[in-house]
This record gives structure tokens, sequence and C-alpha cells, in this order.
């Protein structure tokens, strides 16, 4: 079975689509028409240049070049994150937090994939190394931007009630022990549901992609398991060292909330 190529033309008819939908935020009010047209302009600009970029990827096959690009990619994925968040830690700590906590996740569990389960050689193969790490890196990048920014939003809008749980001798970790808990809950959240609703409610991409190349159903099902217990394993470890790494930044060695490290995302 040979892949159907798609033209530009069906391609424009898709773009139809949007701008239609584009169309009816206009027309109701919705006021996120410009932020549609943008982000699909931006989407097809992206995935094209990176078309180019894994073509040449594919056909040297470099280490190093493997190396450099998902690099690039971790660096893009802390900025998502970075950028997501109401708050945030000044300077570049939250940066390097989020940054951190995916490469932490995503690398490892990648690496362990690639080594041991799935096997291929060498492990850097790049049509097996940039699209896992890919889907492992975006999904745990909404992981940790959902759970950070609810972290230091609902601490900063608590404050009182955490600063009192310290005045009365409570430690740092169980003064705001419960508002951790919950963001991580948010955080794991997506994932979540996207296992419980895989193969009943949705085919996921990956699966379908496979099956639209010619693969075999169930070697796209294995697959498919494959990685979404990859996916939920490095977006749970994300989340759990991003949520630490951060409330921890929010108390000082004297067990004292500091939120005069934080600021606005509207002042950047």
């Amino acid at each position: 079975m040979h892949v159907i190529s798609l033209s530009a033309f069906d391609l424009s008819l898709a773009a139809l689509l949007l701008l239609l939908l584009a169309g009816c935020s206009f027309r109701i009010g919705l006021g996120i028409e410009k932020k549609i047209i943008i982000s699909g302009m931006r989407m097809t600009v992206q995935l094209l240049l990176v078309g180019l970029v894994l073509k040449v990827l594919f056909a040297s096959g470099s280490l190093y070049f493997v190396m450099f690009m998902s690099l690039v990619m971790l660096l893009v994925a802390g900025y998502e994150v970075w950028a997501r968040q109401t708050r945030r830690l000044r300077g570049s700590t939250g940066y390097l937090i989020s940054t951190g906590s995916m490469f932490v996740s995503s690398f490892s569990v990648a690496f362990l994939a690639l080594t041991v389960m799935v096997g291929v050689d060498p492990w850097y193969t790049p049509q097996y190394a940039i699209p896992m790490l890919g889907m492992l890196l975006g999904n745990t990048m909404n992981g940790v931007a959902l759970s950070s920014d609810r972290l230091i939003t609902d601490i900063y809008k608590q404050r009182g009630m955490v600063e009192q749980r310290l005045l009365l001798g409570q430690s740092w970790q169980e003064a705001c022990g419960d508002i951790r808990r919950d963001c991580m809950r948010v955080g794991m959240i997506p994932i979540i549901n996207s296992m419980a609703a895989a193969g009943v409610v949705s085919l996921p991409g990956m699966m379908t992609g496979q099956i639209l190349g010619g693969s075999s159903p169930i070697d796209a099902v294995k697959y498919q398991i494959l990685i979404m217990f990859l996916i939920a394993a490095g977006t749970g470890f994300g989340v759990m060292t991003a949520i630490w790494l951060i409330s921890r930044r929010l108390f000082d060695d004297r067990q004292r909330l500091v939120l005069d490290n934080l600021t606005s995302a509207k002042a950047h």
C-alpha cells in the first residue's frame, strides 16, 4: 500500500475550514480569530521547515545532527512552558526549571525506549529518535506548563493560608502540600484522559500515521501502546520535578514564603 500524496489544492481546502472558523469567531465576538489565523500560518511554516530539516537529517543519520535537533526542540519547549505562565519566577530561573525538568524526564525516557524497548541500532537513528522525542517533549511540555502555572497562581492567591501554616510550625512541604498535589493532578489529567479514550473515542496520531503509511494495524497498536506509556511516564516525572523545583524556589532556607521573586507575564 502506497501513501496517497496531498497536493497544495488539498491543503488549501483544509485551510479554508480554518478561515471559516476564524470568520465564525469574528461573527459571534469570540475575539480569537486573529490567534486562529496566526497560529495556522505559524504551524504551516514551522512544519514545512521541519520537513526540510528532517529530510536532510534522515539522509545523514549523524549523531551530532540528531543531538543538535533535540537540543533545539528542548529549548523551544522550555520557552513555551515559561511563556504560558501567568506569573513567573524572575530572571532565567523559571526557564531553566521548565527546561531542566523536561530534559530529565523526556530525554531519559526516550533514551531508555530507543536502547532497550525498541532496540534500534544505532539508538540515535533519526527516523525513530526525533519523532519519539518530539511526542514526549510535546506532551511533557503541556503537563509541565499546566502544573507550573497552576502552582504559582494558587500559592500566590492562597499566600495568607500558606503563611499561617508556616507560623503554626509546618514545614514548607506541609504548608503547600495540598496545592502541590492538586497541581500535579492538573498536569497529569490530559495524558490520563488520552489513555482512557484511546481506541474508543479516538485513534491516536502515531497509530493513525502508521496505518495510513501501510503498517499492520497490530504493529501500529503496539507502537501506540508503547508511546502512550512512555508519554505518561515522561509527563508524570516532568511534572513532579518541575513542581518540586518551583515550590522550593518559593521558600527560603528559613521556611518563609518568598514571593518577591515573582513577576507578572504582562511585564514582558
